[in-house]
């Protein structure tokens, strides 16, 4: 049997797995080195069998954490115009929120492109350090589930996609020289990108369970299960014990995201609020020799592409306007056709929920882009920066649609498809 810390007298774990987007339940089964598992319904990737995964992950962690260590030590951009110069480190642009009284875009930059990533960085090294030493106590499973949280937050491939954005902008005005630190960001995120593709979370989790995913019950067709949404382990949960937590990683248990129709819908409703004053107010205005007007999101658009700059007037285009509406409007959607008990393309609507959930941290790319600019242009008369009131409702739009897309359940769009009825798991 498994060794689970104070498993609920009434939740028996099996050796099954539901999909996490359709809800389908299917038989675990062992892979080869670099082969995936994958739902036979919804094409959701369930899990991966990465080659000596592990202690590879562990590795680039380590490095990856170093070379961050590195990209918030040295210089990261410097600014030269007219005789006089300005240099910003990573954190600048975050300072600088804070000191023209921007608090709340000041938090967030901080912690999105820095105080979450090396956090990230951190719990997920020890944490392997720990597992590979043969360490896997209940208190390292409950942190490795507050690390899988941070993966949509921890945002330095972003921040580094609107430190270009600033710097295309500033480059024909000045002269604009990179530091130390921006190639070692640079360095970093590859090494990031590389260590989260060879960690997979099941390898985790199976460790957790002391490795006996073998000693598992074998499924019922005729039981109800539960499947816990953190770590995925699925086991039959009696109706009196529907609080319980989850026994491998303490996560409350439960058959779909409680509320999920209502909490989406509070949250989408204030964002479609919010989303008018970002496109309405200005996002920055720009002061030189005393002259300047503040711009929009649409006017800073339209003066990029005025400029000759269409290939970053498109991509400010699609990233800050074209994206948020999306996902506004790609959520009401899947809210509205779940609401109704749509049987309609169940796996369209799926991968349309999949690509909301994806692209909806991009749109961060204008306040950082914002957040490098008043960091770097700020000579007094001769030229500075300065965020506006639409940075703020921007960046809550941004906020708000992602934790949507989180509460949203897309496991409601097929139990609609199938009659309210979850699919048991296969028998073969």
């Amino acid at each position: 049997m498994s060794d689970y810390a104070d498993p609920p007298a009434l939740f028996r774990p099996v050796a099954a797995f539901e999909c996490q987007e359709c809800g389908l339940l299917q038989r675990q089964q062992e892979l080869a080195s670099g082969f995936r598992a994958v739902c036979s319904r919804c094409g959701h990737t369930l899990y991966r069998e990465p080659e000596d995964g592990l202690r590879r992950a562990l590795a680039l962690n380590i490095s990856a954490l170093i070379l961050f260590a590195a990209a918030n030590t040295f210089p990261f951009m410097t600014f030269r115009l007219e005789g006089r110069e300005q240099q910003s480190t990573l954190i600048s642009g975050a300072l600088e929120f804070l000191d023209q009284g921007f608090l709340p875009l000041g938090i967030l930059v901080l912690a999105l492109a820095v105080i979450l990533p090396a956090l990230k960085l951190s719990l997920t090294s020890f944490l392997l350090v720990s597992v590979l030493s043969g360490r896997t106590g209940t208190g390292l499973a409950k942190t490795f589930r507050f690390v899988e949280t941070l993966h949509s937050w921890a945002m330095t491939e972003v921040f580094l996609l609107g430190v270009l954005v600033a710097y295309v902008k500033l480059i024909d005005l000045a002269d604009i020289a990179l530091g130390a630190s921006m190639f070692a960001l640079v360095g970093a995120i590859i090494v990031m990108v590389s260590a989260d593709r060879a960690l997979e979370p099941k390898q985790m989790w199976d460790k957790f369970n002391g490795g006996q995913e073998n000693g598992l019950l074998p499924p019922r067709l005729d039981a109800d299960y539960v499947s816990c949404h953190s770590c995925s382990l699925l086991g039959e949960l009696d109706t009196s014990s529907a609080q319980a937590p989850c026994p491998r990683c303490g996560a409350a248990l439960h058959a779909r995201k409680p509320n999920s129709l209502s909490r989406t819908w509070a949250l989408l409703l204030s964002a479609f609020i919010l989303y008018i004053p970002a496109n309405v107010y200005p996002i920055m205005t720009v002061v030189s020799f005393g002259q300047g007007a503040p711009d929009t999101i649409i006017s800073g658009v339209v003066h990029l592409a005025g400029a000759g700059m269409w290939p970053l007037a498109l991509l400010v285009f699609f990233a800050s306007v074209m994206v948020p509406m999306a996902k506004l409007i790609g959520l009401s959607f899947l809210l509205v056709t779940v609401q109704l008990d749509f049987k309609w393309r169940p796996r369209e609507r799926t991968v349309l929920y999949r690509m909301v959930e994806a692209v909806g941290r991009w749109s961060m790319i204008d306040v950082f882009m914002i957040a490098i600019l008043v960091a770097l242009v700020k000579l007094g008369s001769v030229a500075s920066i300065e965020p506006g009131l639409a940075a703020t409702s921007f960046a809550a739009v941004v906020v708000i649609t992602m934790i949507a897309a989180e509460t949203f359940d897309p496991r409601l769009i097929w139990d609609a498809a199938a009659g309210g009825r979850k699919d048991k798991a296969k028998n073969d």
